[in-house]
């Protein structure tokens, strides 16, 4: 009995310590969008097809590596534009054009691997980079106890998110849920509003400045 106790709770630990090492890399995750993604099902409905085009995503790293690449501390944003509604379960919106804005503090080294994390984590949507743009990030997120809340992204001139929580005013309908998820894997993020949702570069043939809009997701990522 001894024996077999022994076994187990080596096999645990065993267990513990791939987990651990499974998660390599972990941080902060904002997005936005210019559709609803906290919202009333007619108000998705009078969407589709006519906006949820655009997003702009963002990460921030606390700590891990990429590809055998220390990240700690740097962050890279990806803005796209897709043939359709990202998330619509009644089209597909790929294929899409992004753009990827690489931390400025990375090296060269580190900057290939900010771009391979972001296109992992983005999949489909940042499949096709027209464009790599270096500049100074920032992204801080606002926490109501253990969830977040609201946030901040500044990438330069190219691109910014300010989200906050919601209020009362933000109830419109009164049937409001979380309709679409997030468009990237995240452990934990929660629907936010975007006081702003901006993004003035080049690459994809449009810019945008988009105020007040249930568009956005604050949390966090570990993989």
């Amino acid at each position: 009995m001894r024996k077999t106790t022994l076994v187990l709770s080596i096999c645990f630990v065993a267990l513990m310590a791939a987990s651990v090492s499974a998660q390599q890399i972990q941080g902060d995750y904002i997005e936005s969008r210019n559709a609803d993604v906290y919202t009333g099902h007619c108000f998705a409905m009078a969407e589709i097809n006519l906006m949820g085009d655009q997003a702009i995503v963002g990460w921030r790293v606390s700590k891990g590596e990429w590809q055998g690449v220390k990240l700690d501390g740097l962050s890279v944003v990806g803005v796209a534009k897709a043939s359709g509604t990202l998330g619509s379960p009644y089209e597909n919106p790929y294929p899409a054009k992004a753009v990827l804005i690489v931390d400025e503090k990375a090296t060269p080294e580190q900057r290939v691997a900010l771009k391979a994390f972001a296109q992992e984590m983005g999949g489909e949507l940042l499949r096709n980079v027209v464009r790599t743009e270096a500049a100074p990030i920032s992204l801080s997120l606002e926490f109501h106890d253990e969830h977040p809340s609201g946030g901040k992204l500044q990438a330069g001139e190219l691109a910014t998110i300010i989200a906050r929580s919601f209020t009362e005013r933000d109830k419109i309908c009164g049937h409001e849920q979380t309709y679409y998820p997030p468009l990237t894997a995240t452990r934990h993020a929660m629907p936010a509003a975007a006081s702003l949702d901006q993004f003035k570069g080049e690459g994809l043939g449009v810019s945008w400045s988009l105020r007040e809009k249930r568009s956005a997701f604050v949390g966090y990522f570990a993989r």
